[in-house]
């Protein structure tokens, strides 16, 4: 079901190394992601682990890092507070149905219909999501309880070892690449402040992190038609934004790693994952764009790097707990800022000036929505406002030649699509009281693609019937004319075949007419 690609052994180090350095980064967004879903830090947390070491083992993009999400977390929170959470264990385990169902049906395949400014602002919007994600680390509880941002000495604090730890990622790769930056970065800082003894925020101050082995669990709910009505919305959209962001992420590491991922088994890979999920208790996930990005950036190209990510963090639950919680917030902080960093596509500010205005307008579109509502809404604005952009200029692309030929017949020749886009200019081109009294349109250089070039070919017969005249189609797709015949009663058009041609095998000859087609061909030319 799965291979594990090694060539040498410094890619197991790199894959090893780089797990590590996602691991430590996977233990805070996963407790902050189930504080945004309404559960105990353990059901995060053990979600990223479920999750992360099954799409690593069966997905279909290797080093790509999978666990709890932010994204899926915001979708979780009504239905947490509405019914509990043993009915969001059921729509995990129901969303994972759900991927499988569209591994099964290749439905992956249709990422590579988002075109490449949705593609510039999902990468943009995710990255200012995951710096605002950040922001967050920068407040304390007040008096009376409520967050406030810090200030004064803790402040200042908090962006010195943030920025030590960007400046160690960034300067580090110039003098070795041995051990990858992140992890190097998370260490020194760990050590700086529990040897001098630095005031700031821990990984502790957040939640605990210690637990034992993740227990198999059926959802306490009752098997009735009415759970089914309550959990089923929440299952299709957690699956839909669970597939896109997967999809999307591996279509983003596709490019940086210069290799090609499966969609389709990721599809499939995220459905098992959920549904194992579900029946341990946790709130299931999909791909996470920033831990990626950590894993690339940290040398962590095979499955190897997502299952040491995903047993390291086991490992930390069970063993490790009081160190990880040593770690200072900040040196996450700063991990997770050079993601964003490394993410946002920082040529986009200077090609955007030089983009088409619809693309242009749709990058920022993208970027903004993603920012304010959620990746699904994004991409899908994106998709629906460049498919009607395509739409508008096929339409207008769409041109016709006409004269009246030797017997006294009005001929148009076509070209470009005849769809729901074009069908009014195509329309409002015909003049039937002026033709003459056959009229044949010629589809050698275009094509009906939709019904509504279908309805247009309706509509014009019948306003050249109302005025005594008829009219002939060439060259027409084989689906379109069969579909004007079944209309035959309806719609008064002669549709002019294309002549069969026969040829005696081997005699070399050029195509000759078939004899009883001749009069049809002398016909069809008037």
């Amino acid at each position: 079901m799965f291979s594990l690609y090694i060539q040498k052994r410094a890619n197991i180090k790199d894959d090893i190394l780089s797990g590590l350095t996602v691991a430590l980064a996977l233990v805070p967004e996963a407790v902050a992601f189930s504080f945004v879903a309404g559960v105990q830090p353990l059901v995060g947390l053990y979600a990223a682990f479920i999750v992360g070491i099954i799409t690593a083992v069966v997905g279909g993009r290797p080093g790509m890092i999978s666990g709890a999400t932010g994204a899926l977390a915001v979708i979780m929170i009504e239905l947490v507070a509405k019914h509990g959470v043993e009915y969001l264990f059921a729509a995990v385990v129901l969303m994972g149905i759900i991927q499988i169902t569209a591994g099964i049906l290749r439905l992956g395949k249709f990422i590579r219909l988002i075109p490449h400014p949705v593609m510039l602002g999902f990468v943009n919007g995710l990255a200012i999501v995951i710096f605002l994600s950040q922001l967050r680390h920068f407040k304390i509880p007040g008096e009376s309880g409520v967050l406030i941002w810090m200030g004064g000495t803790a402040l200042w604090m908090m962006l010195g070892l943030v920025g030590i730890t960007m400046a160690v990622i960034h300067f580090l790769p110039r003098i070795t690449r041995a051990v990858p930056a992140p992890l190097i970065a998370i260490l020194v800082i760990t050590v700086a402040v529990t040897g001098f003894n630095i005031d700031t925020l821990k990984v502790s101050d957040m939640a605990s992190v210690g637990g034992g082995l993740p227990q198999f669990h059926i959802p306490m709910i009752p098997l009735t038609w009415e759970t089914l009505v309550i959990i089923l919305p929440y299952s299709l959209i957690l699956a839909v934004v669970g597939l896109l962001e997967s999809l999307m992420t591996l279509s983003l590491v596709d490019e940086i790693t210069e290799t090609r991922g499966n969609g389709n088994r990721e599809c499939f890979g995220q459905g098992i994952a959920n549904v194992v999920s579900g029946f341990f208790g946790t709130m299931g996930g999909c791909a996470m764009i920033g831990q990626s990005m950590i894993n690339v950036n940290s040398g962590g190209r095979g499955r190897l790097s997502g299952i040491s990510a995903a047993v390291f963090l086991l490992m930390c639950i069970l063993f490790a707990s009081r160190f990880i919680e040593m770690i200072p917030l900040a040196a996450l902080v700063g991990v997770m800022f050079m993601v964003v960093v490394s993410t946002f596509e920082w040529s986009s500010f200077r090609i955007l000036h030089k983009m088409p205005r619809a693309d242009a307008f749709v990058l920022v579109l993208v970027s903004g929505v993603t920012v304010f509502t959620d990746l699904a809404i994004a991409v899908a604005a994106g998709v629906v406002v460049s498919a009607l952009v395509f739409a508008w200029k096929s339409g207008k692309n769409i041109r016709i030649d006409s004269h009246v030929s030797a017997r006294g017949v009005s001929v148009y020749s076509l070209t470009g699509p005849l769809f729901f886009g074009s069908v009014r200019k195509f329309l409002e081109y015909f003049e039937p009281h002026k033709d003459q009294e056959n009229v044949v349109i010629d589809f050698k250089h275009s094509r009906v693609c939709d019904q509504s070039g279908l309805e247009a070919l309706k509509s014009l017969s019948e306003r050249y019937f109302s005025h005594g005249k008829r009219l002939h189609l060439k060259h027409l797709s084989t689906e379109c004319q069969r579909f004007l015949k079944s209309m035959e009663n309806f719609v008064v058009i002669n549709i002019i075949e294309k002549p069969q041609l026969h040829v005696m095998p081997g005699s070399g000859r050029k195509p000759m007419l078939a004899p009883h087609l001749k009069k049809q061909q002398k016909e069809n030319y008037f």
